[in-house]
């Protein structure tokens, strides 16, 4: 086995970018599951990562889930910042949308947000994917998708 060094820069990063570089509003962490605490040393537990579901008919609904975004923000966004996250079926309907605000402070470390945002009663209409998007910063950021399948086709592959 060999191994080659390349002159070229790796595309990999690993850790939180330098601040030149982030853009606006970086999506650091986006994912749905059954609930997410925080810890007083700043931590977050994580509950029953969801991505996909089984339904047995549709319309489908899933009585109880949390979806947590993690922002990072620059300086020169400091403020209050608008953001709005769509769930959004194959054929781009959206099937959900949550409208909110936070207050971006400064000083120190990279500005972030963390919403943790618990929802009750989601519909599926239709067996499909589904994704969030979170618009914020002024920008689209693809989120986390979810699959909803039939419970007759559980077991059969993606």
């Amino acid at each position: 086995m060999s191994f080659r060094s390349s002159s070229e820069p790796s595309s990999l990063t690993f850790g939180p970018r330098p601040r030149h570089l982030l853009r606006p509003m970086d999506l650091q962490l986006a994912l749905l599951c059954d609930d997410v605490r925080e810890r007083a040393d700043g931590r977050l537990d994580i509950l029953g990562v969801i991505d996909e579901l089984v339904a047995p008919g549709f319309p489908a609904m899933q009585q109880r889930m949390t979806v947590l975004f993690v922002m990072a923000w620059t300086d020169r966004e400091v403020g209050a910042q608008e953001f709005r996250a769509d769930l959004v079926a194959e054929d781009g309907r959206r099937i959900l949308t949550i409208e909110g605000g936070t207050e971006v402070t400064g000083g120190g470390d990279v500005p972030r947000t963390r919403l943790i945002l618990p929802l009750e009663r989601v519909i599926f209409p239709d067996e499909g994917t589904y994704r969030f998007e979170l618009v914020a910063g002024g920008d689209v950021h693809p989120a986390c998708t979810i699959r909803v399948r039939a419970a007759s086709n559980a077991g059969a592959s993606a």
